[in-house]
């Protein structure tokens, strides 16, 4: 008697978990991002996303389990491998600022704020790759493998040509719209959005600008006296 009590007991501890299991409920966030592409997270994000909507789901649930697949499974960059990358990446950068008429010094800026030369990178809201591009961006300029460090190049180099043409080639509009998109820096009467994101992107990549052009410069000078050496030989 005593031993059909305790396992009737066991039982019901089994059959309890086990409903547990099936009803336990995670949060996921639908957002639409700067592109207008529409992503699921685990946790919040900041403007310019914007929330869609706010779910619980019982994973145990097909419709759940769909949306689970599609959560974002952010990558850090590998930050530490920058030096190594950003020389085997130069190349590419170059072909494709002087395809679209972009100075390299800006795609450099842009890239490393972005991605640090990382093309595994993975943002918490999605966006992958050397430029970072989001699915809807990447689908507008023709990328098909966000991955794939020259379609990345080609796709953001693309994008910064139709921007610096959209702001008349003001810089720091078009780093924002890069960053919110254009249409959040319209909607602020073109000016950069009073989003702390986008407002910190900014400084940091005109950062990066500004320190490129100095060595370019540095380098321009320095060739060009070693030629003015040479011929004076």
């Amino acid at each position: 008697m005593c031993f059909r009590k305790h396992s009737l007991l066991y039982l019901v501890i089994i059959l309890l978990c086990g409903a547990t299991q099936t009803v336990i409920a995670g949060v996921a966030y639908q957002y639409r991002t700067a592109d207008g592409s529409i992503i699921f997270t685990d946790e919040p994000l900041e403007l310019p996303n914007q929330l869609v909507k706010k779910m619980t789901l019982n994973w145990g649930d097909v419709k759940a389990r769909k949306i689970k697949k599609q959560i974002v499974q952010p990558k850090k960059a590998n930050v530490a491998a920058k030096s190594k990358n950003q020389p085997k990446f130069a190349a590419i950068v170059d072909e494709k600022a002087k395809k679209y008429k972009v100075i390299p010094e800006l795609l450099h800026a842009v890239i490393e704020a972005e991605s640090a030369y990382d093309p595994d990178a993975v943002s918490r809201a999605g966006a992958v790759g050397l430029m970072q591009l989001m699915p809807a961006t990447a689908k507008r300029f023709g990328v098909t493998d966000r991955t794939n460090p020259s379609q990345s190049v080609e796709g953001g180099a693309h994008y910064l040509r139709v921007l610096l043409d959209y702001f008349d080639n003001d810089l720091e509009l078009v780093v924002a719209s890069y960053n919110a998109g254009e249409g959040a820096v319209v909607k602020y009467g073109r000016k950069i959005p009073p989003y702390p994101e986008t407002q910190n992107y900014v400084v940091k990549v005109m950062k990066f600008l500004r320190r490129n052009l100095k060595k370019s410069q540095a380098r321009s000078l320095s060739s060009t006296v070693a030629q003015t050496n040479s011929q004076g030989s």
